[in-house]
């Protein structure tokens, strides 16, 4: 389950090592989420202005990540990042109801049409579940129409970034619709 379910589907070779792009709206939380999966310090965490670059490894795996900002000035950047990646990880905010907009029908919707990543698994991580405000994942499913997308593998999963739960392998909150593995 998770992501490294996804990447241990996209390669069997020896070397298993995976480029990931780990996009979303300012603030919500990637550069943290980032800095969990790295076991570093997050007391600290400043907006991301341009992009983070970390080797991530992990369970026998190398993840070349990049975390792009997400402010509105550099979301026109994105897709000068997608060649060659291989998951696309996209972070939402789940407490912030009123930017669900901007992601459902602008940046989410524009990436999932974009031809670089038309085979591309995406993973979208459904933060801030520790806030009460926060919709769950399934809400979050419900929301963004995920049913409809049959072309890709795509996974939600429910996590905080801030306490780091629902970033370890085995968990059960999430969902998926994996019929197309890579």
């Amino acid at each position: 389950m998770g992501l490294l379910s996804i990447l241990r589907n996209l390669r069997q070779s020896p070397e298993q090592q995976a480029h990931l792009l780990l996009l979303g709206l300012d603030n919500s939380g990637k550069t943290t989420l980032l800095k969990q999966l790295a076991s570093e310090d997050i007391s600290h965490i400043v907006p991301t202005q341009g992009f983070n670059i970390k080797c991530v490894q992990t369970s026998g795996f190398k993840l070349n990540v990049w975390d792009i900002g997400g402010q509105r000035s550099v979301r026109p950047f994105w897709r000068h990042y997608l060649d060659n990646i291989d998951v696309l990880i996209y972070v939402i905010d789940c407490s912030d109801r009123t930017r669900f907009q901007e992601t459902i029908s602008g940046q989410l919707k524009g990436l999932l049409e974009e031809d670089k990543l038309a085979t591309v698994p995406l993973l979208i991580f459904a933060n801030k579940q520790d806030l009460t405000t926060a919709i769950s994942a399934s809400e979050l499913v419900e929301s963004l129409n995920l049913h409809t997308v049959r072309d890709r593998m795509w996974q939600v999963q429910a996590c905080s970034a801030l306490t780091a739960e629902g970033l370890q392998v085995n968990t059960s909150n999430n969902y998926s619709f994996c019929d197309n593995l890579v």
